[in-house]
């Protein structure tokens, strides 16, 4: 019994003994999310079905709304997910940090509502029905101590401004985003987490990310660019601009990051001869995601390029020069991983001279 207890446990506080747990069994815009046990952080699994409301309604003396459940082990998060809610729900307890609406019909953020709480840190309203005329904007100016607003999945057709200058983390993914509104990122200074993907942005004008000095990811996948946007934080580290229309990259197309390290451009129907041979002159990358476009070479990228994905194109000729402008006894390629599985070519198609250049290669799929 003791044993099933225990194992109950781990299934509801995911290994509290660990100071942090990636949760990735739900969607949160794609992009995993770290929780951090020492700062009392919740889990982020929906609770339906994993408790029995009742048990902790006769043993929590903390008010709950009657359509949400709070679990007195994490006595500052209300779970009101997949309810059916059209609103939000009224008395929510003034000591709530973490609130989670996800699941929901809920298409506005009432001010009088949110107005009591004054610590909230985490506000997710995923899979709802948010307007972006229907956002009163004071409800959120006013959470002072938030740090993450998920808001994927809604129906969105802005960036909305006002949002609160302690932000680390804004998920906006699949709306019907395209425009950001004026100053939206004006005071967002600690951000470093923007999802936009699955909107359909067109555009992103000089100012529309002002303000972002500390953005590390950035994901504007399955938008309408018909080219890399330029104006974006120099900052960035982690870039995603897969399932865009690109009619091409230029010499200048990643010019002016200062750390660029993930590049991900996969679906963006890119073709050899619109790829310009600087295009990727960059040191600090770690890792590029060309796959399932329509690639006939291999395109040129930097020797100290470690992993790189090139399955599902077109490719039938290998280029050594590609990867390694000398063969030396200190001029080689630190590639470790190369994907290039669903091509038009086989291994023993690859020039015999390979080996010296990709010579700390660690995995070739072909």
């Amino acid at each position: 019994m003791a044993a099933l207890f225990c194992g109950v446990l781990v299934l509801l506080c995911g290994f509290d003994s660990a100071w942090a747990t990636l949760v990735t069994d739900m969607d949160y815009g794609g992009i995993p999310l770290w929780i951090n046990r020492l700062l009392g952080e919740p889990s982020v699994l929906s609770l339906q079905g994993r408790i029995d409301p009742a048990w902790f309604r006769a043993n929590n003396d903390q008010a709950c709304p009657e359509q949400c459940d709070c679990p007195i082990h994490w006595p500052t998060s209300l779970y009101c997910d997949s309810r059916g809610l059209e609103s939000l729900p009224q008395d929510l307890p003034q000591g709530t940090q973490y609130l989670f609406l996800q699941g929901n019909k809920i298409s506005s953020l009432s001010y009088p509502v949110l107005a009591n709480i004054t610590g909230l840190r985490w506000l997710i309203i995923d899979n709802n029905q948010l307007e972006s005329n229907e956002l009163e904007l004071a409800s959120l100016q006013n959470q002072t101590q938030l740090r993450y607003f998920f808001a994927n999945r809604n129906n969105l057709k802005s960036v909305p401004g006002g949002l609160p200058a302690g932000l680390e983390q804004l998920r906006l993914a699949y709306n019907r985003i395209s425009s950001i509104s004026p100053g939206a990122f004006q005071n967002l200074q600690k951000l470093t987490v923007l999802l936009l993907q699955g909107n359909r942005l067109q555009t992103i004008t000089e100012g529309d990310l002002k303000g972002l000095v500390r953005l590390n990811l950035l994901d504007i996948s399955g938008n309408y660019f018909s080219a890399v946007p330029s104006h974006l934080p120099p900052s960035v580290q982690q870039l995603y601009l897969s399932y865009n229309n690109f009619s091409g990259l230029d010499k200048g197309s990643f010019e002016g990051f200062l750390n660029l390290k993930h590049l991900r451009l996969s679906h963006c129907g890119l073709q050899s001869s619109s790829v310009h041979p600087q295009a990727f002159n960059h040191s600090s990358l770690v890792e590029v995601d060309l796959s399932y476009n329509e690639l006939t070479t291999t395109p040129t990228v930097p020797t100290t390029l470690q992993y790189l994905y090139l399955e599902a194109n077109s490719i039938q000729e290998f280029n050594v020069s590609s990867f390694c402008r000398d063969v030396g006894p200190l001029s080689y390629s630190r590639m470790k991983i190369l994907r290039l599985d669903g091509n038009k070519m086989a291994q023993h198609q690859l020039p015999p001279d390979w080996v010296h250049c990709l010579r700390v290669l660690q995995r070739i799929f072909i």
